[in-house]
């Protein structure tokens, strides 16, 4: 990285607010509620929205394959594949806005990613339950940096032992990196609510076994 470039970063870090802690024990979650303005967070949303290969979410239940309203894409930097609830898709190459993100979560979080998963929540019932990252094609303990554009969600914490739980609530613009050992000890969850109308889109990016 070039000195121009080390002066970008140290000017965007200046600007942001330190991060929050939000598990009080086994593993670590940090939020950065103002990782981007307002005005960035719109310039993303609307790439996203506009670039992305956007499908409709798939699950298998008892045998059947339904289609939800919730739309997901898959890239990486590799052709990695990814199984979710038995349907597998192939990672697609990335997009410019995508990499663009990747290279700014790497250099703010110090951590690598080599994949991200994209969701979009059309409006406050389309959510995602109960689960924790923690798939065997994921390096284990491996950080996980999930960006939030548009609509502000509530986002809740379930302790898999103690089953203590942490609600918090995930802005736009917000940066979420969770890591350690946040996937084996900890559940987490996007509850659906009728408090919220706009649209949501998260991503996750995530550091795949190569």
């Amino acid at each position: 990285m070039g000195a121009n470039q080390r002066f970008t970063l140290e000017n965007y870090l200046c600007g942001m607010s330190s991060p929050s802690a939000i598990l009080p024990y086994d593993g670590e979650a940090l939020l950065y509620p103002d990782w981007c303005t307002a005005g960035e967070s719109q310039r993303y949303f609307e790439e996203l929205m506009q670039t992305s290969e956007w499908q409709n979410d798939e699950v298998v239940m008892f045998g059947k394959r339904l289609t939800m309203s919730r739309k997901t894409a898959w890239y990486g930097l590799h052709p990695f594949i990814y199984t979710y609830s038995h349907v597998e898709r192939t990672a697609l190459p990335f997009t410019p806005v995508l990499e663009e993100l990747r290279i700014k979560c790497e250099e703010i979080t110090g951590h690598s990613y080599n994949s991200a998963l994209l969701n979009l929540y059309h409006h406050g019932m389309e959510g995602m339950g109960k689960h924790s990252d923690d798939e065997d094609s994921i390096v284990p303990q491996s950080a996980i940096a999930s960006l939030s554009f548009g609509a502000e969600r509530p986002f809740t914490f379930q302790h898999k032992t103690t089953l203590e739980k942490i609600k918090i609530a995930l802005p736009d613009g917000s940066l979420l990196l969770m890591k350690d050992l946040c996937q084996q000890r900890w559940w987490h969850e996007l509850p659906k609510t009728k408090k919220v109308s706009g649209p949501r889109i998260n991503i996750t990016f995530r550091l795949m076994k190569t």
